[in-house]
C-alpha cells in the first residue's frame, strides 16, 4: 500500500513492518453490511495459522459480540482478499493461500442482514 506524504522528502520510521510482529503478521478482517463494526478488526497472527482456525479461534473474540456470527454459514459465504473475490481453503495456512502482512478480508453473508435487518 503506497503512502504519500505531505511534505516533500518526507522520512519517518515505518512501525508496522511485519518485522515488528515478532513472527506474527497484521491480517485486517471485516464482516460486509454488518453496521455494528465500524471498521475491519486488525488480527495479528502468524502466517502459518490455517484459514479454520482463523475463522474457529481468532475472529470469535469480536465478531462473536454480534447476534448473528453464531449463525453465520460458512459455506455461503463470500470473501474479498484485497479487493479480489477468494474462496478460502479451510486447512491451508494464510500464506499459502495469499494473505500477507496488511491484506484485508472482508466477507459478506447473504443470508444474514444485520442487527434488526440493518444490512438490507
Amino acid at each position: 500500500m503506497a503512502v504519500y506524504a505531505v511534505v516533500p522528502d518526507y522520512t519517518g520510521e515505518v512501525l508496522d513492518r511485519v518485522e515488528n510482529f515478532n513472527g506474527n503478521q497484521l491480517v485486517f478482517v471485516s464482516w460486509d453490511r454488518h453496521l455494528m463494526f465500524c471498521a475491519p478488526f486488525a488480527y495479528p497472527v502468524p502466517p502459518e495459522l490455517p484459514f479454520r482456525a482463523l475463522i474457529e479461534e481468532v475472529m470469535p473474540e469480536a465478531f462473536g459480540e454480534h447476534e448473528e456470527f453464531e449463525k453465520v454459514n460458512w459455506k455461503t459465504a463470500e470473501w474479498l482478499l484485497d479487493g479480489q473475490p477468494f474462496i478460502p481453503q479451510l486447512d491451508v495456512s494464510l500464506r499459502e493461500q495469499g494473505v500477507g502482512h496488511k491484506s484485508l478480508l472482508r466477507f459478506s453473508t447473504p443470508e444474514l442482514t444485520g442487527f434488526q435487518g440493518a444490512a438490507v
